[in-house]
């Protein structure tokens, strides 16, 4: 069942690999979990960001308590952490509860790489 918040790719240790590092598009990772007050306040960002980078970028969402291998792996120790990938590396990441507009730019400038 489609629900509303299905503008983002939920990532999990199976889709990983092929949905963020083998992925041709910058992707943006949001580590957060339920339970996290700052989340829930970013994640309406994440939503719209998922929205507007529509068909540039990949926007998602891994859930740390069902995911503690990934975020181990990546050394996130506060939560809502963002990293964003390009080519399969992490180039950016962004701690706690960040303004929109940051992320965006910080998304906007890996699309704009992309076209050179």
């Amino acid at each position: 069942m489609a629900t509303e918040h299905d503008s983002y790719a939920t990532l999990s240790a199976a889709n990983f690999p092929p949905d963020v590092l083998n992925s041709s598009q910058p992707v943006l990772v949001d580590f957060w979990a339920p339970w996290c007050g700052p989340c829930r306040v970013l994640a309406p960002t994440i939503e719209e960001l998922a929205v507007e980078f529509d068909g540039q970028a990949i926007v998602g969402k891994v859930n740390v308590d069902d995911n503690p291998h990934l975020a181990g792996q990546y050394g996130i120790r506060s939560i809502p952490t963002v990293l964003l990938f390009k080519k399969g590396q992490v180039v950016d990441q962004a701690v706690g509860v960040v303004p929109k507009q940051v992320l965006a730019e910080k998304l906007r400038a890996l699309v704009s790489m992309e076209d050179l």
